[in-house]
């Protein structure tokens, strides 16, 4: 055959393996089509592939054409033990097609009986490579061949850039495929977990649930969630084997153990996979996972709090998946950060108005029932040096008046008990205001100017602003009538109580402002709302109190 032929035929060759490359987006099929594609052409009889991947674990991904002696038993010896060919592609020594290479696997077909290699004792060897990257080889024989041209070589040489490319681009299809299905899946599991958090009540129960959904949703064989706990990483809830288990005795790693420097553990920097392998293993050791024989980690970074936790997936079967599946595992990592934090948000939330309940308690107890328990214990010592003295019709006087401090005690704590409750409001602001003056035996006129419906905040401030109002006009104007006053503007509300009695003298008028619980108390739920309260009062001339709030705004607080 001349020049000109062999090029053509080179040619041809090159355009049918590339169309047959292009038919299949399967790695399995295709490897094997376009093998025998290419064992058509060249007039070859024997070829195979390795798939080899970056630890040096390979794969036997295709064959066509195998005598007897190699395809033993579903091809057992192609499958299993290593040859000169993998040693030299593992060391870097192949990096072109060889011209030939003796091999092992034909001679132990041979010597261990394995059936008739049909005359093949040698075979040509070519890496299969994408630019830089290489993923197996690609070996071809013909029966009493022992040498391959220089031209043959090139050829083969040509084809498994072809086929290297293919390998690329199916890998990145593959991996887009999954990328995209992973995210679909994040949106699902978003929405999940922020369901379960709006019922949860700890995060302990959350770290469970997290992880179910995780096993629910996506298809890694293992996961865990572990926590940062002082110099330790703790353990708070594994998914494994289909189920989800919090262990119950608190599984901890020293962080030294798992990295020198304790502080890069803890940043937001991407873990690397072989750290992430790592804390794999210690959790298969521990017996809380089974074998990994792959790992990908995330840090699990609450908003502006830096690092919270470690979400670890395990991979049962060596694979590339833990490369392509880490920006969905980072962000799924986020997910969870999001939600935890925005739990921890609702705890803090939760905390901070029972501690202002608490401290409103406090003060409402101090202004009214711990002044009547003092008057009582200072009157009980008296009662008791009055019982030894005989004074006996002083005894009843002190022991009636003790009497009614003490249905004045229950009184107010049941008023207290009462206010605790955001109860009588039901028929509007200033028809419970009314009602409650009434209970504390006072005479209420209201008066309300312009119609509109409050925010919930807005009102329920103003209602405990006017309680505690009416509440000092009962215990110390001395006057049995009161006047509610409530002006409803499209801009603000603007509450005033106002009482004819004995009125406050100047002097202690400023004690009062600068010491009184229950008037701090109305200040401040006026301020928190962006708005003012004034006190006006004078010696027989009676007190008036007036909340100003804006209502711009109101429904966001």
């Amino acid at each position: 055959m001349d020049q000109r032929d062999l090029r053509i035929q080179e040619l041809t060759t090159l355009k049918t393996i590339a169309e047959t490359l292009n038919e299949s987006n399967d790695m399995s099929s295709m490897l094997n089509v376009v093998l025998e594609k290419l064992l058509e052409l060249t007039g070859l009889t024997a070829g195979w592939m390795f798939i080899v991947d970056e630890r040096g674990t390979y794969e036997f991904a295709a064959g066509s054409g195998l005598p007897p002696g190699l395809s033993y038993r579903d091809a057992e010896p192609m499958r299993s033990g290593s040859c000169w060919c993998l040693n030299r592609y593992g060391d870097g020594r192949l990096k072109n097609a060889v011209n030939i290479m003796n091999c092992k696997r034909i001679e132990n077909a041979a010597a261990c009986d394995w059936g008739d290699t049909c005359g093949i004792t040698h075979h040509a060897t070519v890496p299969l490579r994408s630019g830089n990257k290489r993923f197996g080889l690609l070996n071809v024989a013909a029966p009493d061949k022992i040498r391959f041209e220089k031209e043959e070589l090139a050829l083969l040489q040509a084809v498994a850039y072809q086929i290297g490319s293919a390998i690329e681009r199916m890998r990145l299809y593959a991996a887009e495929q999954r990328r995209a299905s992973l995210f679909a899946k994040l949106g699902e599991y978003g929405s999940a977990l922020g369901a379960e958090a709006a019922r949860a009540k700890e995060r302990a129960g959350l770290w469970k649930h997290a992880m179910e959904l995780i096993g629910c949703r996506f298809d890694w064989p293992s996961a865990a969630l572990l926590e940062p706990t002082g110099g330790d990483l703790t353990v708070r809830a594994i998914y494994a084997e289909g189920r989800t288990i919090v262990p119950q005795l608190q599984m901890a790693m020293d962080v030294m153990d798992w990295h020198e420097d304790k502080s890069v553990k803890l940043s937001a920097a991407p873990i690397p996979q072989e750290e992430a392998m790592k804390l794999a293993d210690w959790l298969v050791c521990q017996g809380l996972l089974p074998r990994v024989a792959q790992a990908a980690a995330s840090r699990v970074v609450l908003p502006g709090k830096g690092a919270a936790g470690i979400l670890l997936i395990g991979y049962d079967q060596p694979s590339d998946l833990y490369r392509t599946d880490a920006e969905a595992i980072e962000a799924l990592a986020g997910q969870i950060g999001v939600t935890f934090e925005r739990v921890r948000t609702e705890e803090n939330r939760r905390e901070i108005a029972r501690l202002e309940e608490r401290n409103k308690l406090a003060r409402d107890l101090h202004d009214s029932v711990n002044q009547t328990l003092f008057s009582l214990g200072m009157m009980s010592r008296g009662a008791a040096s009055l019982l030894s003295s005989g004074q006996e019709a002083l005894l009843v006087e002190t022991l009636q008046d003790m009497q009614g401090l003490s249905q004045r005690a229950l009184k107010e704590m049941r008023e207290l008990i009462m206010q605790l409750r955001p109860s009588g409001l039901e028929e509007g602001l200033a028809t419970g205001l009314r009602q409650y003056g009434e209970r504390l035996k006072l005479s209420v006129r209201t008066q309300v100017n312009g119609v509109m419906e409050l925010p919930r905040t807005v009102e329920e401030a103003l209602w405990r602003i006017g309680q505690e109002a009416i509440n000092n006009v009962s215990k110390h104007s001395g006057a049995t009538e009161v006047e509610v006053r409530l002006l409803l503007q499209p801009k603000e509300a603007v509450l005033r109580i106002t009482d004819h009695g004995r009125g406050i003298a100047p002097k202690r008028l400023a004690e009062w402002k600068r010491d009184s619980m229950g008037l701090s108390s109305m200040r401040e739920r006026a301020e928190a709302l962006g708005g003012r309260f004034a006190l006006h009062s004078g010696v027989k001339s009676g007190t008036t109190i007036e909340a100003i709030i804006p209502l711009a705004g109101a429904e966001s607080l």
